[in-house]
């Protein structure tokens, strides 16, 4: 039986409660109907195939669903979508910039850091913490200063807390041959093929139509599967976002956000409003800040002129100070520079944070790459070692951290050998255009597109 996961109103709903309550959202009395008819209110395990609702129950997820989205929204004041709503709310929004032309060593080095990044939390991801901490102690690497490996892991251990299934097989140490198909690597490729054919001014609809043609439905998971499903089924954005899509608030958007950091070196504010005409497709709210946090850091760090912490206090300047992402991004920068132990960073994040969110909320995610950063000052192997050794979206959130610190490090060869020779200069990707690519012909194009007209 084929299943879509991420897809069905059963399976929307557990997520949608959660995510009213984060809202502020009185969701009591919808609950309570849903579980008297013998609905969960539990939110789906990704990947899970139980046997499918009835039609009485998944025609109640749909009304109830719609019921969700009309309730009042005590955060909608001050975390706005619109970008004038977001602007208005960003007391230090930067000023525009001078365009900067970026250096294609340092593009080659984003690209590689990147992929690296995400390589090192493939094997993990999905993982809970403690099984990640254990994995990597039983052979000496922790915290992850190389690849994950299977070679000397107890079977005992190895039994209880297997790899994940999807990636074990190209990106443990003894396999990795060149750089896996990653959605976290497919999602910059997409933008990189946006720009050419749009240019900087694109729209949100512009994305929407790449997407269509180029990216394989089964390529996309929660929050973008939503918005392609709601794209085929005749919505147009921002609908494509709000209609149904329980995700909206998770880590989507956030891994878009490279090209549009790197594409406007030095000019946060143009980077940041790029990524949101990217995120809306998909995202609102905290979703979308997370997108536009990474972009201005990007754009800050592709420069070359600031550290690490010049960079992540540039991206908070285009998020709302009072929302949700930006109180967790603050106080995961204090916690970092207030701890010596990155454990005990993580321990107080997940504290924090693990209860009320998915291990694939934006949020929480966000809040543990700046924290990463930030503990290792910017150096490349010391941020990817934390932000995967702090769990979560471990591919994705070594990815982001990577891209930032390789940008700061300012060149391929400034870049742990250990970790990059294995990439062999060569990416696999589902986005047909780009599959078996060097990341120094990627760093090429993506020059050519930030110093278009």
């Amino acid at each position: 039986m084929l299943r879509l996961t991420w897809a069905q109103p059963e399976d929307l709903i557990g997520h949608e409660l959660r995510q009213a309550a984060q809202d502020g959202r009185d969701a009591s009395a919808v609950a309570g109907r849903w579980r008297a008819a013998g609905g969960c209110d539990a939110p789906a395990r990704a990947g899970a195939s139980p046997e499918p609702a009835t039609r009485y129950l998944r025609l109640l997820a749909e009304e109830l669903l719609d019921e969700l989205a009309e309730l009042p929204c005590p955060s909608a004041e001050h975390e706005p979508t619109d970008l004038a709503g977001i602007r208005a709310r960003c007391p230090h929004w930067p000023a525009p910039a001078a365009a900067t032309d970026p250096d294609p060593v340092r593009l080659e080095a984003a690209w590689l850091g990147r992929a690296a990044g995400c390589l090192l939390g493939k094997p993990v991801e999905k993982l809970p913490l403690e099984a990640i901490r254990r994995l990597a102690r039983a052979t000496g690497n922790w915290p992850p200063t190389g690849y994950f490996t299977a070679r000397g892991v107890p079977a005992d251990l190895l039994a209880a807390h297997p790899w994940n299934r999807r990636s074990a097989a190209t990106s443990l140490a003894e396999n990795i041959d060149g750089m896996p198909e990653d959605d976290d690597l497919n999602y910059p490729l997409l933008n990189l093929l946006l720009m050419r054919r749009h240019g900087r001014a694109f729209t949100t609809a512009d994305v929407a139509r790449v997407w269509l043609d180029e990216l394989p439905a089964g390529r996309t998971f929660t929050a973008e599967r939503v918005a392609y499903r709601n794209l085929l089924a005749g919505l147009e954005p921002p609908d494509t976002a709000r209609y149904r899509n329980p995700f909206r608030e998770w880590i989507g958007a956030l891994i878009r956000a490279d090209l549009h950091g790197w594409t406007n070196p030095g000019d946060p504010a143009a980077a940041a409003e790029q990524a949101h005409r990217d995120a809306v497709l998909t995202h609102t709210a905290n979703g979308v800040y997370a997108a536009m946090f990474a972009a201005a850091v990007i754009a800050t760090a592709a420069t070359g002129g600031h550290d690490v912490h010049a960079c992540l206090a540039s991206g908070l300047t285009v998020v709302p100070p009072a929302s949700r992402l930006a109180t967790a991004v603050r106080e995961a920068m204090e916690l970092a520079a207030a701890h010596a132990d990155f454990d005990t960073v993580v321990d107080h994040l997940h504290a924090r944070h693990a209860a009320g969110h998915h291990w694939v909320h934006a949020v929480p995610n966000t809040a543990l790459i700046a924290a990463a950063l930030t503990h290792a000052d910017g150096d490349f192997a010391g941020s990817v070692g934390r932000a995967v050794a702090g769990g979560w979206d471990t591919d994705s959130d070594g990815a982001t951290a990577g891209s930032v610190a390789a940008l700061l490090a300012g060149d391929p060869a400034a870049l742990p050998q250990h970790l990059t020779a294995p990439l062999k200069n060569r990416l696999a990707s589902s986005v047909a255009d780009f599959d078996g690519t060097g990341f120094d012909a990627l760093a090429h194009l993506t020059h050519r597109e930030a110093t278009r007209p």
